[in-house]
């Protein structure tokens, strides 16, 4: 089974998320590419900050889960708080390996991670998300631009 969300839906839940994260007073984001570009831009913009970079997982092709994850690129950071921004945390095995690598080489820094969408069956809950997914998300800028 798969649900379209809509641009409306991303525009409501990431002023939500807005909301929830801002008292932890990040200073910068990281955007976990590709899924979480667009939230990560949002939350940049609403948040005042300035500050966004990103990291490159490959866990899917598509619909398909491969064996291994690889990750890519790197951060730079003279912040003590950050927040780590993906689109779901569906099998959580992105998250949880983006969160331990980032706490491994950046010991002095406070990281958060943030998500529109959480699957129970998850490895790793992020510290702020606000829809459970029960099925396939269909994001509207995977669809809406083919």
């Amino acid at each position: 089974m798969k649900k379209y969300y809509s641009y409306e839906d991303f525009r409501k839940d990431t002023n939500k998320l807005i909301d929830k994260v801002r008292e932890f007073e990040a200073e910068a984001i990281i955007s976990i590419a590709r899924g979480g570009y667009t939230l990560s831009h949002a939350m940049a913009e609403g948040l005042n900050i300035r500050n966004l970079q990103s990291i490159r997982t490959e866990l899917y092709d598509r619909e398909c889960k491969r064996e291994m994850l690889s990750l890519f690129g790197s951060c730079d950071f003279n912040v003590k708080k950050v927040l780590v921004v993906d689109d779901i945390a569906d099998s959580g095995e992105t998250l949880a390996y983006v969160m331990e690598y980032l706490q491994q080489n950046f010991p002095d820094v406070v990281f958060k991670s943030v998500t529109l969408f959480y699957k129970k069956t998850s490895i790793y809950e992020p510290d702020y998300w606000v829809n459970e997914a029960s099925a396939w998300i269909e994001f509207f800028w995977e669809k809406d631009f083919i």
